[in-house]
């Protein structure tokens, strides 16, 4: 088992949340890969998308719905300076994963983070378990929970 996945796994079990990781036959990189991977549609994807702050560096997970996009401007209003998409490396020396399996749970250093509230219209989601071929289902509400999250408007 991967660290990555293990990081996962450890922040599901410490929740008390089963720790039903799935391995999927093909890749989940992106949330049309999970959502056909999963059987689900693609909105009860939970996607991690890691922005950086411009002005300080500090880096800021959004999680959304698999089918909406992060509107720069409402993302730039909530963490109160200019966001950009932070590169590869900066995902992963702060998270401590790939991007492509960001999971929403068990980073390095956990990110200021933000939940779209269009998860909450599913019972189940599913999320990123750490590599791109790992994914969990969880109710909305547990990873909002766990993820330390605020919900908020920042979607297009």
């Amino acid at each position: 088992m991967s660290k990555s996945l293990k990081r996962v796994t450890q922040a599901l079990s410490e929740a008390a949340l089963p720790c039903d990781i799935l391995e999927m036959d093909g890749e989940t990189r992106t949330a049309a890969q999970a959502a056909e991977q999963a059987g689900c549609l693609l909105d009860q994807i939970a996607k991690s998308i890691i922005f950086q702050g411009t002005d300080s560096g500090t880096v800021y997970l959004f999680v959304t719905a698999g089918g909406n996009m992060v509107d720069a401007d409402k993302a730039a209003h909530l963490t109160g300076e200019p966001l950009g998409r932070a590169d590869g490396k900066t995902v992963r020396a702060v998270t401590g994963f790939a991007i492509g399996g960001v999971s929403p749970v068990g980073h390095l250093s956990p990110p200021h983070s933000y939940f779209d509230p269009r998860l909450d219209d599913f019972d189940t989601i599913w999320a990123a378990a750490g590599t791109p071929r790992h994914i969990f289902a969880i109710r909305p509400a547990d990873l909002l929970r766990i993820s330390g999250a605020k919900q908020a408007d920042f979607t297009a």
